[in-house]
């Protein structure tokens, strides 16, 4: 199934939760749909149903959550897997200081991420290096692969050049990886990456009154959304700090940058879901689903794909299966979802 067919067949599944649930959505209204001055508390974030009911909640459900408990922040580390690696060896153990002085000044090599890495002298472990510290051995790497492209003969000579610089200035010797080796390294994980990307989306449409972007993001709220750096972006965060957003929710910026944001008129909004981004153990298509049926209802919206076509309902029980599918072969790669290593590659 290719990654179009995905989208489509995972994006029809939706407009059966959709259906089902617009029969208890009753509030319509004319013209522009506006924010109510007084507006209900958001409900608890709900799993999604295809039996035409809503969920029913338990007396003693937990509250929504207003804001995630965040677990420690993953740092980016040199990947043997992801990564072509160079080493940089010293006479005597160097501070961390004399490392950064002339470390790169721009940690890429064309549009690929360039990291540095010291083994401490002291616990014996690689990290990247920092003031008060020494390092007996470093070691530079760059990213063979993105969602740019493959790391080609240009980056690997840009990349090969810092190396250099930064071996010269510690009065060190570098040994450097292949370059057709690493070119060619790079071409094959490059495919291996485009043949697994999958990055789902569904267009929902007004069908009747346009909304104002207030009325957006308090329906939004409702499942768990909050505002994302970008204007016109809403996202559902991630528990783990630093992590992709588990959805993210898009529409018109300019509408969100109105002088007026109450006048501006919206029509359509995108719910969209990085699949190699999130682990699966965050539940995203799980909370995909209920996102987009419930606001599919709530909206009064119907769902769409990228080519403007309404969505059938009729996939849904494939889509399960072919998402496990992928989420196995990326683990079978050592490049699971929602892996440091599979979000740089995917990036």
């Amino acid at each position: 199934m290719s990654t179009l067919q995905l989208s489509l067949a995972v994006l029809g599944a939706l407009l059966l939760a959709a259906l089902g649930l617009h029969g208890w959505w009753q509030a319509r209204q004319r013209g522009v749909r506006q924010v109510p001055v007084e507006a209900e508390p958001a409900p608890a974030q709900r799993e999604p149903t295809f039996d035409g009911a809503p969920p029913e909640q338990p007396a003693d459900a937990a509250p929504p959550r207003t804001e995630p408990t965040l677990a420690r922040r993953a740092t980016p580390r040199v990947d043997a897997l992801i990564d072509a690696i160079a080493s940089i060896t010293v006479d005597t153990p160097v501070s961390g200081e004399t490392v950064l002085a002339h470390a790169p000044t721009s940690r890429r090599a064309g549009s690929k991420p360039l990291l540095v890495e010291g083994l401490n002298a002291g616990t014996g472990g690689w990290e990247p290096p920092v003031p008060g510290q020494r390092y007996g051995e470093l070691q530079v790497g760059v990213q063979l692969a993105n969602r740019a492209g493959a790391l080609n003969e240009i980056e690997f000579s840009e990349f090969v050049q810092k190396v250099q610089a930064l071996a010269e200035g510690l009065g060190a010797l570098a040994d450097l990886p292949d370059m057709l080796d690493a070119v060619a390294r790079a071409r094959e994980l490059d495919a291996f990456a485009g043949e697994h990307d999958a990055q789902l989306a569904m267009r929902l449409m007004a069908r009747g009154a346009a909304w104002s972007p207030g009325y957006v993001q308090q329906h939004a709220a409702r499942e768990g959304f909050v505002p994302g750096a970008l204007p016109g972006r809403l996202i559902l965060p991630a528990d783990e700090e630093g992590a992709p957003p588990v959805l993210s929710l898009q529409f018109d910026p300019q509408a969100a940058l109105a002088e007026e944001p109450g006048q501006a008129a919206l029509r359509e909004v995108t719910l969209s879901f990085d699949v190699p981004q999130t682990a699966p153990d965050a539940t995203p298509f799980a909370a995909w689903c209920a996102a987009g049926g419930a606001l599919a209802a709530a909206l009064d919206a119907t769902p769409y794909d990228d080519n403007g076509q309404p969505l059938s309902p009729q996939a849904f029980p494939a889509i399960g299966a072919s998402l496990e599918q992928l989420y196995a072969a990326l683990a079978a790669r050592d490049l699971a979802a929602g892996s440091m290593a599979a979000r740089r590659l995917f990036s």
